[in-house]
């Protein structure tokens, strides 16, 4: 069974985003400038980045373009067969798997409902 393994909430203004989840939930925040991205934990990270705590999953912050709503992203082992499967299953594929540096890959796909949800796989 495939898990929601991070979250992402789009933004128009990327400060005044940073500061509204870090005060109101007391999130740590790394900007990255050069994606317009914001890596959120929501919990502490051990060495490799990921959540401590059982059932806990962190997020980021992005620039509100192909993403209008905050998305939830789901987990699968092979990002391709993920993608033929949605499509199998009436869903569309609205951004291509690709590598995030040497962490993984990612997508973005709208379901039969009309939902954006995106999809992450591990390259380790």
């Amino acid at each position: 069974m495939d898990k929601v393994v991070h979250f992402e909430i789009p933004f128009d203004d990327e400060k005044r985003a940073q500061s509204f989840y870090s005060k109101v939930f007391g999130w740590k925040l790394n900007p990255v400038p050069e994606m317009m991205y914001t890596l959120v934990n929501t919990v502490d990270v051990d060495s490799n980045n990921m959540p401590k705590e059982v059932g806990a999953i962190n997020g980021g912050l992005m620039k509100r373009d192909q993403i209008k709503s905050p998305v939830i992203t789901i987990g699968v082992g092979d990002i391709e067969k993920a993608a033929e499967k949605i499509r199998k299953e009436g869903g569309t594929i609205i951004m291509d798997p690709v590598k995030v540096g040497d962490m993984g890959m990612s997508a973005y796909f709208m379901d039969t409902e009309g939902n954006v949800i995106g999809l992450w796989q591990n390259l380790h």
